[in-house]
C-alpha cells in the first residue's frame, strides 16, 4: 500500500521518485571549545535543523553542460532529526538524518557532496553516509574530517568526495573539475596573507619568524640560501618586523598561530596539549619557577634535592603572575593545573629510569645500554680506523685526530689487539667530536656554558653488551687562524676520585648526546623535514588520490605542533634556548647539519648500513644483518620497517600495475617535484633524490615518510621523560670544566663528588623548566591513533586496500608479542639493563583498540608527529 499522496501520484504516473537517506556526523564548535568544554550538543540542537546546514549531492556520472560539464547537482537537503538512537563514537559527536531527492536513473551515482553552513559559527564535519544507493553494493561515505565555516567566509563551495580512490586519469569526468578546484583552493597561490583562522591555504615560507629583531633578539633566517639551508615551513603571511623587513613579526604567546584550519588538533588532543602546556610553558609558570629558584637559593645540592621534585613537588609562595593568569583564563583545566600560593607545583611522576633502582643510571652498563636502547639510539657507529680521525677541514681546524691510544683500551678487549677487535666488528664509537667542535667557541662564550666535544669508544663483549673503554673530551683552542683541539682521555674507574672523574666524563658525553638528540635526531630529522611533505601532499595530491589516502594519517597535527614549537620552544629566548646548551646558536647549528641531510639515508636499513652496525644480507627477511645482535632499537625497528614496507608495496600495487602508470600520474609527479624543488629546495640539486620514474621509488619514498613520521619520531620522542626526566641521567648543559688535580674544583670533587657533579650539569632553573616541558612532549594524548589504526574506519571503499591494511595491522600485533617476549628473555641483556626498564618505544600499541594507553607510557607508535 502506498504510504502518501506523493507516492500514489508517482505510482499512477509511472514516475519513480527516489529518496536517498543519509546520516551526517558532526561536532559543534562549543563542544570543542575549551572555554565551554562542558557544553553538550543537546543545549542548542535546533540550530542545525531547518535551513541551518544544507547539502547537495554531486553526480559522478552525469554532467551539467550549463555548469562547465561538472557533475550534476541535486536539490538542496537540510539536516533533519537528531538521531539519538545511534551511539556517539566520540564525546560531543552527534548524528543527524538527511534525505535527498535523487533519481539514480537521471542523476547517476553520487560521487561528491556540497555542504553549506548558514550559521554564524563553524562546526566540525566528520562524515556523510548514504546507506542504500542503487547500483552500489555498500554505503557511499563522504569523509570530511574538516571544519566548515559560515558560507560567507569562503570564495568557493565546500565539496567533499566519496571515499572512492582515483588516480587523476581514472577520475570520473564529472568530478574532475571539482578535484582541480579543490587543489587550487588549497594552494591559495593568489593569496598573500596574513591568513585567517578559517583559511585552508598550504604555502611555503622560510624560518624567518624565530627571532624578535624589534626586541633586540634577532636570529638568522633559515632557508633560502646555500649558507643557511633549511626545510620550508607553512606560510602564515604575517607582516614583517619594523627592524628587519625580511623577518616575520611574532604573535603573543597565547594567540593562535596560523596553520591551515584542518591541521589544528582535534578536541581531545587540544585539551590535553593545552592543559599540560599551561602547566609547563606559559607566561605564569616560568616566573613561578624563577621565584622558587630565587628563594632556594638557586642550586640543587644533592641527588635527594632532585628527587624531591617527584616525591612532593615544589611549594610556592604567593606569586602575582600565577593569580593573574588564573583570572585571565578561568578554565577548569587551568584551575586544576596551575597552583595557587602555598600549593605544590610540579608534582611530577617518577621517571622510569629511576623507578626500580635510583642508582642504576650511574653504572657503565646502563650508560652503554642507552646507546642501543635509549632515547637517542641511532648515533653509534662501528669503528673502522684507529685512532679515530676527524673529517673537519684541516685548513680551519688543523689535525684533530683522536688522542685515544691502544694503551688506553687494550687491557679491556678480552685479549684482542685494537686491530683484531676492529676486524671482528667489536669496536664501536659514539663520535660527537666533529659534530660540535666547529661551534664550541661560540657556545662556550654563552653564560653558564662549558661544553666539550666528545668521543666515546665501546667494546662489544661476548655477552652482547657494550662496555665503555675510553672517553675523550676536547675543547677548542685558537691558534692563529686555526681552531685546534686540546684533548684529554679518561678511562673507567670504580673507586676514589678517579671514579668521580669518570662519572663526570660520562656526563659530558650525555650533554653532547642530549643536545644532538633534541636539535637533530628529534627536531630536524623528524619535525622539520616532514613539514614540506605535509604541505606538498595537500597542494598537489587530491584527497581521492591513493597516495594521499596512504600518507595523510601520518601528517596529523604535524604542522600545528611545529607552529607551536616556533612560537614557544625553538624561538629566540624559548624553552629550548633556555634549557639546552647550544642556546641561541641551536637552530643555526641545525641548519649546518641539514646541509648533509639525505632523504634516501633516512630509512632504517640504509641508516644501519651507513653507520656500519649492519651489513647487507640477502638471506635475511630484512635484507640486512645486525653486527650487534642485541640492539633493541634496530631489532624492533627493522620489524616495523619491514611491516610498513610490505603494507606500502601491497597498497601501491593495487593502483600502479607498472612503472608507466606512475610516470603518467600528473599529481604524483607534481608532488615529488614540489617536495624536491620547493619544500626541500635548498637541496634540490642533490644527486640522491629519487627520480620517481619507477613504482619501487615511490614505494621506498612512502615507506620512508611513514617511518620518519611514526616509528622514528616515537623512538626519539616518547622516551624523553622516562629517560631524561631525571636530569642527572641526561643532562642538557655542562657549566664547568672537568676538575684538574691541584685545583679547588678537584678538591671539591674529592670532598663532595655528588655536589660537584650536580653543580657541573644543568642548573636548577634549567632542570625544572626542562623536565616540565619533556613531561608534555612524552605524553600520549587520549585520542592517539597508533600505527596500524585509522581514525576513520571508512577511509576507503576499496576492499583490496582494506584487506591489505588489516594484514598490516595484524603484523604489528605480532611484532608487539615478539617485543614482549624479547623483553622477558634474560639472554637479551640490552632489553632491560640495570635500571630494569624494558625497551618498548617501538612497541606499536596497535592492539590498544580502545585508546586506553594515554599518558607517559614509554611505548606506542602514533601514526604521526603529533606532539
Amino acid at each position: 500500500m502506498l504510504g502518501s499522496l506523493g507516492e500514489l501520484v508517482d505510482g499512477l504516473t509511472g514516475t519513480k521518485h527516489a529518496r536517498l537517506k543519509g546520516t551526517v556526523v558532526l561536532m559543534r564548535k562549543n563542544v570543542l571549545d575549551l572555554n565551554d568544554f562542558g557544553a553538550t550538543i543537546i543545549d542548542s540542537i535546533g540550530e542545525f535543523l531547518g535551513k541551518g546546514v544544507s547539502c547537495q549531492l554531486v553526480s559522478s556520472t552525469v554532467v551539467d553542460p550549463n555548469n562547465g560539464n561538472r557533475g550534476k547537482l541535486g536539490a538542496e537537503a537540510s539536516l533533519e532529526q537528531w538521531l539519538t538512537s545511534l551511539p556517539s563514537v566520540t564525546t560531543g559527536e552527534s548524528k543527524f538524518g538527511v534525505t535527498f531527492d535523487w533519481e539514480v536513473e537521471k542523476l547517476g551515482v553520487p560521487g561528491a557532496i556540497v555542504v553549506k553552513n548558514h550559521h554564524s559559527n563553524e562546526f566540525f564535519l566528520k562524515t556523510v553516509t548514504l546507506d542504500a544507493v542503487p547500483g552500489r553494493s555498500g554505503p557511499v561515505v563522504f569523509v570530511a574530517n574538516s571544519w566548515v565555516y559560515p558560507a560567507d567566509k569562503y570564495r568557493y563551495s565546500r565539496v567533499f568526495f566519496s571515499n572512492d580512490t582515483y588516480l587523476p586519469s581514472k577520475m570520473p569526468a564529472a568530478l574532475r573539475p571539482y578535484r582541480d578546484d579543490e587543489l587550487r583552493n588549497l594552494r591559495g597561490d593568489d593569496q598573500e596573507g596574513p591568513y585567517q583562522e578559517y583559511d585552508r591555504i598550504y604555502r611555503y615560507d622560510v624560518y624567518n619568524d624565530l627571532g624578535e629583531p624589534d626586541a633586540g633578539k634577532p636570529r638568522p633566517i633559515l632557508g633560502g640560501s646555500p649558507d643557511q639551508p633549511y626545510p620550508r615551513r607553512g606560510r602564515t603571511g604575517r607582516k614583517a618586523t619594523k627592524t628587519d623587513k625580511s623577518s616575520e613579526s611574532r604573535l603573543p604567546l597565547l594567540e593562535q598561530i596560523y596553520v591551515p584550519r584542518d591541521e589544528r588538533f582535534g578536541h581531545l588532543k587540544m585539551a590535553d596539549f593545552l592543559g599540560y602546556s599551561i602547566k609547563a610553558i606559559t607566561q605564569a609558570i616560568v616566573p613561578a619557577i624563577r621565584t622558587y629558584v630565587d628563594l632556594t637559593p638557586g642550586e640543587f645540592d644533592s641527588f635527594q634535592d632532585i628527587l624531591s621534585l617527584y616525591e612532593g613537588g615544589l611549594k610556592l609562595p604567593d606569586i602575582p603572575a600565577l593569580e593573574e593568569f588564573r583570572k585571565r583564563f578561568p578554565l577548569q583545566l587551568v584551575k586544576d593545573l596551575l597552583p595557587a600560593g602555598g600549593d605544590y607545583l610540579l608534582k611530577l611522576p617518577l621517571p622510569q629510569i629511576i623507578e626500580k633502582d635510583k642508582e642504576a643510571w650511574r653504572t657503565d652498563e646502563e650508560f652503554a645500554r642507552e646507546v642501543l636502547a635509549g632515547v637517542n639510539p641511532m648515533m653509534i657507529t662501528r669503528l673502522t680506523e684507529f685512532p679515530p680521525k676527524s673529517t673537519l677541514d684541516p685548513s680551519k681546524f688543523g689535525d684533530q685526530t683522536s688522542t685515544i691510544t691502544a694503551a688506553h683500551v687494550e687491557n679491556n678487549l678480552d685479549g684482542l689487539t685494537v686491530q683484531q677487535a676492529m676486524e671482528s666488528n667489536r669496536l664501536y664509537i659514539l663520535d660527537h667530536h666533529d659534530r660540535f667542535m666547529p661551534f664550541l667557541v661560540n657556545v662556550n662564550n654563552l653564560e653558564g656554558n662549558f661544553v666539550y666535544a666528545t668521543r666515546t669508544l665501546f667494546f662489544l663483549g661476548s655477552d652482547g653488551r657494550l662496555a665503555p673503554l675510553a672517553i675523550e673530551l676536547s675543547e677548542p683552542v685558537i691558534q692563529g687562524s686555526l681552531t685546534t683541539a686540546k684533548s684529554t682521555v679518561y678511562t673507567p674507574a670504580s673507586t676514589g676520585v678517579e671514579a668521580s672523574v669518570w662519572q663526570l666524563a660520562k656526563a659530558y658525553v650525555a650533554v653532547n648526546d642530549s643536545g644532538w638528540h633534541q636539535l637533530i635526531s628529534h627536531w630536524l630529522n623528524t619535525h622539520a623535514v616532514m613539514e614540506p611533505f605535509v604541505i606538498a601532499t595537500n597542494r598537489q595530491l587530491s584527497v581521492t588520490h591513493p597516495v594521499h589516502k596512504l600518507l595523510s594519517p601520518h601528517y596529523r597535527d604535524t604542522m600545528n605542533i611545529n607552529a607551536l614549537a616556533r612560537q614557544t620552544l625553538i624561538n629566540a629566548g624559548g624553552i629550548f634556548e633556555m634549557t639546552v646548551f647550544p642556546g641561541k646558536y641551536a637552530l643555526w647549528m641545525s641548519s649546518m647539519v641539514y646541509k648533509n641531510w639525505n632523504f634516501t639515508e633516512q630509512g632504517l636499513p640504509a641508516d644501519l648500513i651507513r653507520r656500519g652496525v649492519a651489513v647487507e644480507d640477502a638471506t635475511s627477511p630484512y635484507k640486512v644483518r645486525l653486527l650487534i645482535e642485541d640492539y633493541p632499537y634496530a631489532t624492533d625497528g627493522l620489524a616495523i620497517w619491514h611491516a610498513i614496507e610490505q603494507w606500502v608495496g601491497e597498497y601501491l600495487a593495487i593502483y600502479y600495475p607498472d612503472d608507466g602508470v606512475l610516470r603518467g600520474d600528473a599529481e604524483v609527479q607534481a608532488w615529488w617535484k614540489e617536495v624536491r624543488e620547493v619544500g626541500h629546495g635548498d637541496l634540490k640539486d642533490a644527486a640522491w633524490w629519487p627520480k620517481m620514474q619507477a613504482v619501487s621509488e615511490l614505494a621506498h619514498a612512502c615507506t620512508t615518510i611513514i617511518w620518519i613520521a611514526s616509528a622514528l619520531h616515537a623512538a626519539v620522542n616518547f622516551g624523553q621523560y622516562p629517560y631524561a626526566g631525571y636530569l642527572p641521567n641526561r643532562p642538557t648543559v655542562s657549566r664547568r670544566r672537568m676538575p684538574e688535580p691541584g685545583t679547588k674544583a678537584y678538591e671539591e670533587l674529592e670532598r663532595d663528588p655528588e655536589l660537584a657533579f650536580i653543580h657541573t650539569i644543568t642548573s636548577q632553573l634549567q632542570t625544572i623548566i626542562g623536565i616540565s616541558l619533556i613531561e608534555v612532549l612524552s605524553t600520549h594524548s587520549s585520542d592517539e591513533v597508533y600505527l596500524g589504526q585509522r581514525g576513520t574506519p571508512a577511509w576507503t571503499s576499496d576492499t583490496k586496500a582494506l584487506e591489505a591494511f588489516r594484514r598490516f595491522s595484524d603484523r604489528l600485533v605480532e611484532i608487539e608479542g615478539n617485543v614482549v617476549g624479547m623483553n622477558r628473555n634474560p639472554e637479551m641483556k640490552n632489553r632491560n639493563g640495570p635500571a630494569e626498564f624494558p625497551y618498548m618505544l617501538l612497541y606499536p600499541n596497535t592492539s590498544d583498540r580502545d585508546g586506553d594507553a594515554a599518558g607517559i607510557t614509554a611505548k606506542g607508535i602514533p601514526n604521526s608527529i603529533s606532539i
